[in-house]
């Protein structure tokens, strides 16, 4: 296997993004990526794309052809794949285009995600979104996304002693971090009072315990870590790509507060990075709910199993410490188009290690760690990156 570089990033605003078409994001976000790259389309051997919904969203299925199209590559006769997995559905895209260029089928990838979650009603969003659940075991009895989330949370509180406050602390992280993104869906920031008062969603968790429903796409070029220096001064390896599922419903789940998912891609990752969790400096990481973010840092193997709520609400990832946590602003903050939900996470890991994220740039960071998460957790995505110096 061949090692993968990443050379070209691309991102489009996130949040209410009334006056653009999904076709219009996707091609937007993907054209920057190949600009960042020094490519040009016809270097290109596929596209991969990432979308969780588009058919329910936007009436428009078979959409990887669509944004070859309207890029004007149809007569390039390329291969467009789409991915799906829930809100992973833009990680495993950038798993298959990582498998693509490390096994050499293609030299020159790009990996897209994007998603339009704003064009239909918050009720119909919402609907959709619990279709990432198990719907005979789950949706069909009325138990919504929020609510499974906050099952997890009510046994973690139970097991470990997580106090709302602690996930409450999560939220204002978020949004003191999406404040310095320009591209952020909210760059307002919260204070632990606002949170603690929102409007009841599922208990524990209040509205400002949830990430927004948003627009937006993100896109990223791959190619072979022997050629990367043609195209960049600081190339970006691409050292670990794992994928794991688990089973849909909670109640099938050996233990409610672990995503067994994450704890298996995660372990896999490391072992084929050749890494620890010591090593990574900035994490981006599924936060669509204030307890998901706590549980995947303790799947992820930063803390022991209950010591987030307390980390996070000392402010251990905030920045300064040896590890800092959804710099971006995560998708509280940042946003949650669910198909570019992976992509973006890997491309401010990128930037990050490329030192080029401005007022939110983490000094000394040289390896960073994606984990996206479909569903409640019936799949896990973990890639790391690594500068190359």
């Amino acid at each position: 296997m061949r090692e993968v570089a990443v050379l070209g990033i691309g991102q489009t605003r996130f949040g209410e993004l009334w006056d653009r078409s999904f076709r219009e994001i996707g091609i937007e976000a993907g054209f920057q990526a190949l600009l960042d790259a020094k490519l040009s389309s016809s270097d290109l051997g596929a596209l991969y794309l990432g979308c969780m919904a588009s058919g329910s969203l936007i009436d428009q299925e078979h959409i990887a052809p669509l944004i070859l199209d309207y890029a004007g590559l149809a007569g390039h006769h390329l291969p467009g794949i789409r991915a799906e997995g829930g809100g992973a559905s833009g990680a495993l895209a950038l798993h298959e285009g990582w498998l693509a260029v490390a096994s050499g089928a293609h030299d020159f990838v790009v990996v897209g995600g994007a998603e339009k979650l704003t064009d239909v009603p918050d009720t119909e969003a919402n609907r959709i979104l619990s279709g990432t659940a198990d719907h005979e075991w789950e949706a069909v009895f009325g138990a919504t996304l929020p609510a499974l989330w906050a099952m997890v949370a009510r046994r973690h509180a139970h097991e470990h002693g997580t106090r709302r406050e602690e996930l409450a602390s999560v939220a204002v992280q978020a949004h003191a971090m999406g404040a310095k993104n320009p591209l952020a869906h909210y760059r307002n920031r919260l204070t632990l009072e606002q949170v603690l008062q929102a409007s009841p969603v599922a208990e524990p968790l209040g509205m400002l315990d949830c990430a927004p429903l948003s627009d937006g796409a993100a896109a990223i070029v791959l190619g072979p870590m022997e050629r990367a220096r043609r195209f960049t001064d600081t190339p970006i390896r691409l050292s670990a790509s794992q994928v794991a599922c688990d089973t849909m419903a909670l109640h099938h789940r050996r233990d409610m507060t672990t995503l067994d998912s994450t704890v298996v891609a995660a372990k896999r990752a490391f072992a084929q990075a050749k890494r620890v969790p010591a090593d990574v400096r900035v994490a981006e990481i599924h936060d669509a709910y204030t307890i998901s973010a706590l549980v995947a840092l303790e799947d992820l193997g930063f803390v022991p199993k209950g010591a987030s709520g307390p980390a996070f609400a000392r402010g251990d990832f905030a920045g300064g410490g040896k590890l800092t946590v959804n710099p971006s602003g995560g998708l509280k903050a940042q946003g949650r188009p669910p198909g570019a939900v992976g992509v973006v996470q890997a491309v401010e890991v990128v930037r990050q290690l490329r030192g080029d994220a401005g007022d939110r740039q983490v000094a000394g960071a040289e390896v960073g760690l994606a984990q996206d998460v479909g569903g409640t957790g019936a799949t896990s995505v973990v890639h790391l990156f690594e500068r190359v110096n």
